[in-house]
């Protein structure tokens, strides 16, 4: 059996990872509005854009471009159910980002 040599270096799609969720992350209002997306799927609550807005003091139009930038680094999901927009944290992309900023940080040469 070969054991495979674990690469201590970043693979060319984790760097990307990095960089667009870094990216993304780089506002405390999307962070902000992430957490509360989280939390509100954590507690199975359905969360539309009008939630959203109720629960920050930002206009429609801010927060409407602070989610268009965490869709886009897949942060969060987007469905649509009639006129309204649901969003779904994507945990699975934010534990992707985590483990390779942690491959990153413990890199030595």
């Amino acid at each position: 059996m070969r054991l495979r040599k674990e690469n201590s270096f970043m693979q060319e799609d984790e760097i990307l990872l990095v960089a667009q969720v870094s990216d993304a992350l780089a506002h405390p209002a999307r962070i902000k509005i992430y957490q509360y997306i989280m939390q509100c799927n954590k507690e199975r609550r359905p969360v539309c854009n009008k939630d959203v807005v109720a629960a920050f003091d930002y206009s429609q139009a801010t927060i409407s471009q602070h989610i268009k930038k965490l869709v886009e680094a897949e942060l969060i999901q987007l469905q649509k159910v009639d006129k309204c927009s649901m969003y779904y944290a994507n945990i699975g992309v934010l534990s992707k980002y985590l483990n390779a900023t942690r491959k990153f940080s413990t890199f030595q040469a």
